[in-house]
């Protein structure tokens, strides 16, 4: 073994190199000789160095020595050249090319890189012949305490219930150190607590945090800063250290009952409020939160509970005393209420620290309102007679004011009410009297409304017009009565009642008798059927006299219409007089416009009747002269010239069996009949050849010498062959209209120049309706 210089550069740790490699190396011959029997000398080996050793963050001025190597070829002259390669050879670690000492010139960090790995190798100097196989060696960093532990998480947030027992575990902070746990204390922590103490502790080996005080109340203090240290080097003087902060929250739980900050709470009504109004709140405080906090209320006791209400506000969490029923100043003048708040949702760990309710007691004033006066009854009905003079009492209203000072009241009639005016009402004493005799009939009820003021209050007042007997009665209907002729007398033949605008009295009923005009009429007779009916007997214009038999008694004479009718044997009416029997029946206005309406509508009608007929009749064409068209003929055929007036009748072609007979001429009847030859022969009478038919017809024609060929076929292909005019055939004439031209007529003389002007009229015509 050898090495390096004992201490080098003030190092305080020497760097031992081991030969390792040589002691295998002569193990290995010692295997060989004794395997091939010979005997073998033990060869001297080059190399004797295993791994150096170099402590990390070396700061001094020069480099560090990290070791030496030796050949044992090299014997001093100068002629072995050592050569260095692997990782950091040539920038952090250098050779001496002759002594073999390596060096570091740079400072290293075992975080950074632990060990290098280098190859040495011992060369010729002159010719870089290898004298030695290359070997491998590690250069390792040795660790010093230079890193502190480190909080990688930090800071830490944690939450625990309050009021949590000692030794409760918080939570576990954990700190890592980049120093080489394996060598040394270098690496090894110890945690502490630096802040927090005495209400957190913290387990030196595990960074458990725990509470350490009892009944930590979060109502007192809700959140804690705790420090935690991790220090290396086993806690001992010159580790490094490292900090970090967990912020500890106590979490609530319900340990607090709710608590009225006040015994009694005073509050005020004024009478005049009305129900549902507020009176006034209270809250009972609980520190905790969410529902643990929440608190219920409700009324337990007190002479006001029939009087107010407690709700709930959702917003604030108060409890709201409203006004259940109106209040009196007057009656009761101080209400009590006693009010409970609980908690709805209470922790059974905690049950034992209740109980988790408070109570308080309300005390409610009534405040006196300047109330508006009170009518002594809520509506009022008076009766005052139809007719009776201006001035007449109807009735009194009376009011009182119902406050401790008792103020005097005054009285009006609002006029919307009283439109007309029909009532007045002394504003003293509130007696109402009538402006002016009242009509029953007109208006029966009389609506009013009375004002008190000292604020103003308003009473109903009805007054009732009672009734004078003071219109007399009528028929119920006045429709017609329809009788028969033929009647016998005594029949009845209508029962008549009658009403009265006055009110009926009990027992009071109508009495009928015939108008002293007729009284001794011996047409017809009358009989009071003593129940306000009378029934008729054979009558026609009948006076009829009403009494109701009132005070004082009104009467009236009603005329009955009669007309009489014609009826068959069942006494089915027929028809009736238009008038009645006696005087002639006028026509009604109605009647007469409805008359003059029909009149206007059928003179109407046939005016309009005559002016289409006018106009039907206008020409479309007026010619300034004689429109000679009313003399023309037309022919649709053409016949056997100018004696010929007749269409020829071609039936008998239809029906050869007529073809038997002899046919006479029709203008001029011949004298002389021959007979028909027998040596012509005639077709069957049944044949229905129509080429033998009329073959036999021109033989016929042939031979008979007196007639001409009346019943002979003649067609006209083209007329007047040789003559100046031309054809006048219809046949070829030219069919566009545009092409006629009628100027050539006029050189034919008078009879033919008319004939051009009315056809020059009838293109024109023609033309004029195509455009419309």
């Amino acid at each position: 073994m050898c090495s390096t210089e004992e201490c080098s550069h003030g190092l305080k740790n020497c760097i031992y190199v081991f030969a390792l490699v040589g002691h295998l190396s002569m193990h290995r011959h010692k295997q060989r000789a004794g395997k091939e029997g010979q005997v073998l000398h033990r060869s001297k080996r080059g190399w004797v160095w295993n791994q150096f050793f170099v402590i990390e963050e070396y700061t001094g001025p020069d480099p560090v020595l990290v070791g030496r190597l030796h050949s044992d070829v090299d014997s001093g002259d100068g002629n072995i050249k050592y050569i260095l390669s692997g990782e950091g050879a040539g920038t952090i670690f250098v050779i001496d090319d002759k002594t073999g000492n390596i060096h570091a010139t740079k400072t290293l960090d075992r975080e950074e890189q632990a060990q290098y790995t280098l190859t040495a190798q011992a060369v010729a100097r002159d010719t870089n012949k290898p004298l030695e196989p290359p070997s491998e060696f590690i250069v390792k960093v040795q660790d010093i305490n230079d890193n502190p532990p480190e909080f990688l998480h930090g800071p830490y947030y944690a939450r625990v219930p309050e009021m949590s027992n000692v030794g409760t575990s918080v939570m576990q902070v954990t700190a890592t150190d980049a120093d080489d746990p394996t060598y040394g204390n270098s690496a090894r922590l110890v945690y502490s607590i630096l802040q927090g103490q005495p209400y957190f502790s913290v387990e030196p080996q595990t960074g458990i945090i725990r509470t350490a005080l009892p009944n930590m109340d979060r109502e007192a203090r809700q959140e804690y800063d705790v420090v935690i240290q991790a220090k290396d080097m086993g806690g001992h003087m010159g580790g490094l250290s490292g900090t970090t902060e967990v912020k500890i929250t106590l979490t609530d739980v319900n340990d607090n009952p709710p608590k009225f900050p006040q015994s009694v709470y005073p509050m005020s009504v004024s009478e005049d409020k009305v129900p549902g109004e507020e009176v006034g709140r209270l809250k009972a405080k609980d520190p905790d939160l969410g529902d643990n906090g929440l608190v219920n209320y409700r009324l337990i006791d007190g002479d006001g509970m029939s009087m107010f209400e407690l709700t709930t506000d959702s917003e604030t969490r108060e409890a709201v005393i409203k006004l259940k029923k109106p209040v009196d100043f007057e009656t009761k003048r101080s209400y009590t209420l006693k009010v409970e708040g609980s908690n709805p949702h209470v922790d059974p760990q905690f049950l034992a620290w209740g109980p988790y309710k408070d109570e308080a007691t309300i005390k409610i004033s009534v405040e006196d309102a300047d109330e508006p006066p009170v009518f002594v009854a809520p509506s009022y009905t008076f009766e005052v007679e139809e007719n009776a003079p201006e001035g007449t009492l109807v009735g009194r209203v009376h009011a009182k004011d119902t406050d401790v000072a008792n103020n005097p009241v005054r009285y009006m009639i609002p006029r919307y009410t009283d439109v007309e005016q029909f009532f007045s009402i002394n504003s003293e004493d509130g007696m109402i009297t009538t402006t002016r005799p009242l009509d029953r009939e007109t208006q029966a009820w009389h609506n009013i409304s009375v004002s008190a003021t000292e604020i103003d209050t308003k009473v109903r007042v009805n007054i009732k017009v009672k009734d004078v007997n003071d219109n007399p009665p009528e028929f119920a209907t006045n429709n017609e009565v329809l009788m028969c002729e033929t009647v016998a007398p005594g029949k009845v033949i209508e029962t008549v009642s009658a009403v009265d605008k006055d009110e009926m009295a009990h027992r009071q009923h109508f009495t009928f008798s015939l108008a002293p005009e007729v009284a001794h009429n011996h047409n017809f007779s009358l009989k009071d059927n003593r129940d306000s009916t009378a029934s008729i007997y054979d009558v026609y214009y009948l006076p009829i006299e009403i009494n109701d038999n009132g005070f004082p008694a009104m009467s009236s004479t009603n005329t009955l219409t009669i007309r009489v009718c014609s009826c068959d044997s069942k006494d089915t009416i027929l028809s009736c007089n238009v008038e009645p029997y006696v005087l002639p029946a006028g026509l009604s206005t109605g009647a007469l416009i409805a008359i003059l309406a029909c009149i206007v509508i059928l003179l109407a009608i046939v005016v309009l009747f005559v002016a289409l007929r006018r106009q039907k009749k206008e020409p479309l064409i007026v010619f300034e002269e004689e429109d000679i068209r009313e003399n023309i003929i037309t022919y649709d055929d053409e016949g056997g010239g100018e004696e010929d007036t007749e269409a020829f009748d071609i039936a008998t072609l239809q029906n050869p069996d007529g073809a038997n007979g002899f046919l006479p001429r029709k203008d001029i009847k011949p004298e002389l009949q021959y007979p028909i030859r027998p040596g012509i022969g005639r077709p069957a009478a049944n044949s229905v050849d129509v080429d033998d038919f009329i073959k036999t017809r021109i033989a016929e024609a042939d031979s008979d010498p007196t007639a001409p060929p009346y019943d002979s076929i003649q067609i006209y292909g083209y007329e007047g062959r040789g003559s100046l005019a031309g054809s006048l055939s219809s046949l070829e004439s030219v069919t566009t209209e545009s092409d006629l031209d009628y100027d050539y007529l006029q050189s034919w003389g008078p009879r033919f120049k008319k004939l051009a002007d009315l056809e020059r009229e009838r293109e024109r015509y023609k033309q004029i309706k195509r455009k419309c």
